[in-house]
């Protein structure tokens, strides 16, 4: 299953700059959907593109495996 890290960046982003960032920041900073970073970040079962995925990587100064993990299907 993957799950992506979103709210944890942003906590993280946000402790950094001592501010609080949105969602609707992230999207428009990163040229991202806002309904697609919602869904990332409430790890609703979501697919998304490399695009994105490196959108969020240049705005969050990080690498893929920061955005998101992978765990095997509980059975």
């Amino acid at each position: 299953m993957i799950t992506y890290n979103i709210k944890e960046l942003i906590a993280k982003k946000s402790a950094s700059e001592n501010r609080k960032i949105t969602l609707d920041e992230v999207a428009c900073a990163a040229g991202v959907n806002k309904a697609a970073i919602s869904k990332m970040a409430s790890n609703v079962n979501y697919s998304t593109t490399t695009r994105t995925l490196d959108a969020l990587c240049i705005y969050f100064d990080c690498k893929v495996e920061d955005i998101i993990h992978h765990s095997k299907p509980q059975k």
